[in-house]
């Protein structure tokens, strides 16, 4: 809860916070989706709908958060037309620990800037596989430590900060051990050499 209490305050201030540079990264995240002719995608973790603008117009979606108050930032950047004003997009109160959905509802996820966010990325893995199609893909954008990196600062920093903003000790290696259905496809360092990084997952099975 502590979460979603502190972005509430951070909500107004949110897009210059994560905007900006990041950007770029979002849009090559999501130009890697094909085929999304009468697709349905969840946006897991949409926040304020920076996502929006990059998303091809000929799917179905659903965003979620956890947060009104990034909901309600989000739906204004749809209905105003700073993204798409034809896209076919509807917005849902949801935990990416705990999804409201059926089982293999979705064939594409996107997880940008949420797993490294919730208290356990693990289980928001799980729900985005449990609720993804066989044969669907997972887009993620995030930071993570890799396997076996000291990275001391940053596992320092995650203590003071994980319980209002974000974490920065998270090893997506890790994560990933807990869904042995899912097989990385691609995985491109992004910003801040190789910290963010851009992961495609496929799901078999």
């Amino acid at each position: 809860m502590a979460l979603k209490h502190s972005y509430t305050l951070l909500a107004p201030i949110y897009d210059s916070l994560v905007s900006g540079p990041l950007d770029a990264y979002r849009a090559k995240s999501l130009s890697r989706i094909k085929e999304t002719t009468n697709k349905k995608i969840l946006i897991n973790g949409i926040g304020s709908g920076l996502d929006i603008p990059h998303l091809p117009d000929d799917a179905r979606y659903i965003g979620t958060d956890i947060t009104p108050a990034m909901l309600k930032r989000a739906k204004q950047r749809a209905s105003v037309g700073d993204g798409k004003p034809s896209l076919d997009i509807s917005f849902q109160l949801a935990d990416s620990q705990d999804l409201p959905f059926e089982d293999k509802s979705f064939d594409i996820v996107v997880m940008h800037l949420i797993l490294a966010v919730v208290p356990d990325p693990a289980l928001a893995l799980q729900e985005a596989n449990r609720v993804l199609k066989p044969g669907g893909n997972i887009y993620i954008f995030d930071k993570f430590i890799r396997p076996g990196q000291l990275a001391i600062v940053r596992r320092m920093l995650s203590i003071f900060i994980r319980h209002i903003a974000t974490r920065t000790d998270v090893v997506f290696e890790d994560v990933l051990s807990s869904c042995p259905k899912l097989e990385v496809t691609s995985d491109e360092p992004a910003l801040a050499k190789g910290w963010f990084r851009l992961i495609e997952l496929k799901k078999y099975n």
